[in-house]
């Protein structure tokens, strides 16, 4: 996290350890409320989005003059701060996605799996929120409403904390969500909170007996320092360190195409590209072509020894050892030809972040050893690595990209906000006369 996104705010506000009661109270009312009722307070929200639009672009404008100041004055990268500004078609993109996350089924009270331990004695597997869920987040203020929608859908409260950067926008996108909660009486407005400085971060990490799972959206180093310095469970949301690999049987328009996607798109994203690697075979052919695209659209190329003296008349710079494994979320892109999907697929797990990686190919075969031996969350054939992201995928929202292998793996939507419960419906039945050998289990699976 910069050090912009952590400096304190002078804005009255209640103790975190306030917050986080209040949160865990509000998450044990929001357990029960119907989806119905979710789903009201929900399309209520979109409407109040876009009603109060101005508000909210009035709030980030303040955000975005002071962050005009930051960059120029070297303490806000410009990358953060694109992510930073919000428009009228982003208005409507936010009440969007929370309508289509409205629209989506109820993740709660579904049933998991059924077994009969005996005759009149089932066991029930079923979906539950996870409770109280802080997440640490810079800059991307329209992401507040994705949050709280997929929070409020699977009846978790949720704590905010935005960087400073943000915090007009954050405010006004937050104290939208309080109000509209006003209209429902069993939707307490502690359901959404927001905190303001890193010294609120640092207690929210203490408070293990009201929050059950933090997500910190950041680079590699802050997710760790969050894991760090708290006991409760983390998600992690870190870098994007995305690859893609253009095999020598690649379709080399198809190739182009995709490769000029992953990077160019949407640069600042942590599924854009950052190293394109490219099979020797093909590479005197594709690299001219694809370096020119490159920089037509304004993108800085690194190239390794290879490709540097392949293409240096095309006027690229040389990769240095920290450009392998780097997260620009900016028009820069590494190059490195290798001789093979194997010296690839080295490459990527070695300085990968495990979050997506794309296989351009004909070769079905290549691609799935590619995608079998690639360690990621998102392994892609002939598809641009923009791709990975909830909404995409159909979640209708998401929390973030996770890289971590346990609970949530991937896009985080209203899955990887739910854990499980399980419920043993009896008939009298005690312990004591199944260690006896009076009864005996069946285990009988229903589903």
């Amino acid at each position: 996290m910069n050090e912009l996104a952590l400096q304190d705010s002078p804005v009255e506000r209640l103790s975190v350890a306030a917050v986080a009661r209040g949160a865990k109270a509000a998450s044990r009312l929001l357990a029960s409320v119907p989806g119905a009722r979710r789903d009201a307070a929900l399309r209520a929200a979109a409407d109040a989005i876009e009603r109060r639009g101005l508000e909210i672009l009035a709030a980030n404008r303040r955000d975005c003059d002071e962050a005009t100041r930051a960059v120029k004055e070297g303490r806000l990268s410009r990358s953060l701060f694109e992510r930073l500004q919000i428009d009228q078609p982003a208005i409507a993109q936010m009440a969007a996605g929370v309508r289509e996350v409205a629209a989506l089924p109820d993740p709660l009270g579904r049933s998991l799996a059924i077994t009969e331990l005996d005759k009149g004695l089932t066991l029930y597997k079923e979906s539950c929120p996870i409770g109280v869920i802080g997440i640490v987040f810079e800059a991307r203020p329209e992401i507040v409403p994705q949050i709280a929608a997929l929070a409020l859908k699977s009846g978790n409260a949720v704590i905010l904390k935005g960087g400073s950067e943000a915090q007009h926008s954050n405010q006004a996108m937050v104290q939208i969500w309080i109000d509209v909660f006003t209209s429902f009486p069993d939707i307490p407005a502690e359901a959404i909170s927001l905190l303001y400085t890193r010294a609120d971060v640092d207690e929210m990490l203490s408070r293990d007996d009201e929050i059950d799972l933090i997500i910190p959206r950041g680079s590699r180093e802050f997710v760790r320092y969050v894991a760090g310095r708290s006991h409760i469970s983390v998600l992690g949301n870190g870098e994007g360190t995305c690859h893609v690999y253009i095999d020598r049987m690649a379709d080399l328009e198809m190739a182009l195409n995709i490769a000029y996607d992953s990077k160019v798109q949407y640069p600042a994203a942590c599924n854009a590209m950052e190293t394109l690697l490219v099979h020797d075979e093909i590479a005197v052919v594709f690299l001219p072509e694809i370096i020119s695209c490159f920089q037509a659209a304004g993108v800085e190329v690194r190239g390794c020894r290879r490709t540097f003296e392949l293409a240096e008349t095309l006027g690229i710079m040389p990769a240095m050892a920290d450009d392998w494994g780097k997260e620009y979320s900016d028009l820069i892109v590494s190059i490195k030809i290798v001789d093979s999907a194997d010296e690839a697929i080295e490459h990527i797990n070695r300085y990968g972040s495990g979050h997506t990686e794309s296989i351009v190919t004909e070769d079905t075969s290549a691609a799935a050893h590619f995608m079998e031996r690639v360690d990621a969350a998102g392994v892609y054939h002939n598809a641009s690595t923009r791709f990975a992201d909830g909404f995409r995928y159909g979640f209708g929202a998401e929390l973030g990209i996770s890289t971590s292998k346990l609970h949530a793996r991937g896009p985080v939507g209203l899955e990887g906000l739910t854990t499980y419960k399980y419920k043993l419906i009896g008939d009298g039945q005690t312990v004591a006369s199944y260690a006896a050998g009076e009864r005996t289990f069946n285990h009988r699976r229903i589903k």
